[in-house]
């Protein structure tokens, strides 16, 4: 039995609650495989598109209405961990009763410290929110005072400030959960990024990677493996050119060999790649999985995805 970590891409989720709920049942699935084996099961998850469309809807629904507030970013945050983790909940709850298999599963809303100092908050690079043609974008940045840049060419998004995660508040309680047996979503769309002013944390605007959060769980609970799922099963070296080569596995000396030759796009594989670096050096032992959702068993038994080790 093995102690793992998770984290969902967006193809797992959707960017609407009616597509997600469609898409959570083939995740449920996907992740039961995992928890059949026996294994502690820890969840996180990206939010994207659905902390995007909470606060441009309360943006709008405010400019309309003096009875709506605006609702801050952290707070946005905090919702859509609460909505994308029910799903994930009955989506689990019925694939597991399916194959008779009694566990609980918890949502932990999650908070966690960045540094106010962090030169992220200078320059915002995380992409949020749905996909935008340039024109588009052109006039919600003229209109709402966004900023919006252009997505590993699929398109324009709005940007907000990514910083590095420090530290889980909640990383007690997720411990405490896992090791009574239970399965824990936590850390959903990267957490709520928190600072620290004296005795209280304060929510701060800004999105955390999720790969990034995924991997600072996966080592404080001290994890022996953590899987990021995604679109493709294997990470590929010169992709979408001729010589396209996919990787069975990767040294952590090979990766970062890669990473300074410019193999990762910024906005898709370079986060997945840089986190499993931090995860798979952080001890000995551990180790970091990139591969497709549906192919989670396939990837547990070592016949697909991209094995990152040190």
């Amino acid at each position: 039995m093995a102690r793992m970590v998770v984290a969902l891409g967006g193809n797992a989720l959707g960017n609407t609650p009616q597509e997600q709920l469609y898409l959570v049942k083939n995740t449920a699935q996907a992740l039961v495989h995992l928890i059949k084996e026996g294994h502690e099961v820890i969840i996180t998850h990206g939010n994207g598109p659905q902390v995007g469309m909470i606060n441009l809807a309360f943006e709008l629904a405010s400019k309309n209405g003096k009875e709506i507030p605006d609702m801050p970013f952290p707070e946005c945050g905090a919702m859509s961990q609460g909505y994308i983790g029910y799903h994930l909940q009955n989506a689990l709850y019925a694939e597991l009763r399916k194959q008779n298999i009694d566990k609980s599963i918890v949502t932990v809303v999650t908070q966690v410290l960045v540094d106010q100092n962090d030169s992220a908050f200078t320059n915002p690079s995380k992409p949020i929110g749905a996909f935008l043609t340039e024109e588009e974008a052109k006039r919600r940045a003229e209109t709402l005072g966004y900023i919006y840049k252009e997505d590993a060419g699929r398109g324009w998004r709005r940007v907000v400030p990514s910083p590095k995660p420090i530290d889980v508040i909640e990383k007690n309680v997720i411990r405490t959960l896992v090791e009574n047996g239970h399965i824990v979503i936590a850390g959903g769309g990267g957490g709520i990024p928190v600072i620290r002013e004296g005795d209280e944390l304060i929510g701060v605007p800004a999105v955390i990677d999720k790969d990034f959060i995924s991997s600072l769980i996966a080592q404080l609970l001290d994890a022996d493996y953590l899987f990021i799922l995604t679109a493709i099963d294997r990470v590929m070296i010169n992709f979408m050119k001729q010589n396209q080569q996919a990787l069975d596995t990767l040294t952590v000396e090979d990766a970062k060999r890669y990473i300074a030759e410019g193999h990762f796009a910024k906005g898709s594989m370079l986060p997945k790649i840089e986190a499993s670096i931090n995860f798979a050096e952080s001890k000995t032992g551990r180790v970091a999985v990139i591969a497709a959702l549906e192919k989670t068993k396939e990837a547990l038994e070592g016949k697909s995805g991209t094995k990152i080790t040190l």
